[in-house]
C-alpha cells in the first residue's frame, strides 16, 4: 500500500500530507452524507459510534504518534509536546467561542456569531489534531506508520461526520442537506492543518518528536474532554465503553497488519 501510495503522492512530504488530509476529509465526508439516507440513527448507537472513534484516536495516540515519537528524539520531548498540546486545546476550549448540541455555548461569548457558526467551529477545533497528526506522520518520513495513522483516522470520521450532521439537525440547523454541508464544512480543516503539520516536521526535523507528542496530546484532550463525555451523557455508558474496546483493538490490528 505504500508504495501505491508514494507512486501517488511522490515523495514529498507535504504531498503526501495534502493527500493524507484530502483522504481524511473523504471519510468524513461519506459520514455526514449519510444523514441523506440514514435519517434517524439512534442516540445509543450514535454514542456507540463515537466510543469506536475515541478508541480508535486513543489507540493511534500511542501506536503512530508517541511511541515513535519516543524512539525519535527521546521521552523528554514527547512529554513536552503532549503537554503543550493539551493545553493549546484547553485554551483554544476556553477562548474560542463555540457551540456544544448538549453542554451549549462555550468559551468567550460572542451575540455576533449565529449558532450555526458556533457550532461548526466546536467541530472544527474537535477536528484540527486530527488533520496534524496525519500531515506529523507524514512528515516523520515513515510511509507505512503515516498510511496507517491515515487510515485510522480516516476509518473514525466516517461515524464523527455522521454524528456531526445528525447533530446539526437536532440543534434545528435546517434540512438534512443542509445538515450534511454542516458536517463536510467542519472537517475541511483538516486538510490545510495536515499540510502544514507535514511542511512544518520536514522542515525543521529536530521538531518531529515535539510535533508527535503535541499531535498526541491534543487528540488526548478531546478525547476526554469532549467524546467520552457526550457519549455518556444519554445513558449509553455501556455502549459507547463497548464501542472504544472495539477502536482500540480494530486499531491495534491495523498496527500490527500494515506496521
Amino acid at each position: 500500500m505504500d508504495t501505491a501510495f508514494a507512486w501517488l503522492s511522490g515523495y514529498s512530504p507535504v504531498v503526501q500530507g495534502l493527500l493524507g488530509g484530502l483522504v481524511i476529509t473523504a471519510f468524513n465526508t461519506v459520514g455526514a452524507l449519510l444523514v441523506l439516507i440514514w435519517r434517524k440513527p439512534s442516540e445509543r448507537f450514535l454514542d456507540a459510534a463515537l466510543g469506536f472513534a475515541a478508541g480508535v484516536m486513543l489507540t493511534a495516540s500511542f501506536t503512530s504518534l508517541i511511541l515513535p515519537g519516543i524512539e525519535s528524539g527521546g521521552v523528554w520531548p514527547v512529554l513536552a509536546g503532549i503537554a503543550l498540546g493539551a493545553l493549546t486545546l484547553d485554551l483554544a476550549d476556553h477562548l474560542v467561542p463555540h457551540l456544544h448540541v448538549v453542554s451549549g455555548r462555550e468559551g468567550r461569548a460572542s451575540k455576533r456569531l449565529k449558532a450555526v457558526w458556533l457550532f461548526i467551529l466546536a467541530i472544527t477545533l474537535h477536528n484540527m489534531p486530527e488533520g496534524l497528526a496525519v500531515g506529523v506522520g507524514f512528515g516523520s518520513g515513515n510511509l507505512k506508520e503515516a498510511i496507517e495513522l491515515m487510515l485510522a483516522i480516516g476509518i473514525q470520521n466516517v461515524p464523527e461526520g455522521l454524528a456531526v450532521a445528525v447533530s446539526a439537525l437536532s440543534a434545528g440547523m435546517g434540512a438534512y442537506f443542509y445538515a450534511s454541508i454542516v458536517g463536510i464544512r467542519a472537517g475541511l480543516v483538516e486538510i490545510p492543518l495536515a499540510v502544514f503539520g507535514a511542511w512544518a516536521v520536514s522542515l525543521a526535523r529536530p521538531l518531529l518528536p515535539y510535533a508527535m507528542g503535541f499531535a498526541a496530546g491534543a487528540m488526548l484532550y478531546v478525547i476526554s474532554d469532549e467524546i467520552v463525555p457526550e457519549t455518556h451523557r444519554k445513558g449509553h455508558e455501556r455502549f459507547a465503553t463497548l464501542g472504544l474496546m472495539v477502536g482500540a483493538m480494530v486499531m491495534l490490528y491495523l498496527d500490527v497488519v500494515l506496521g
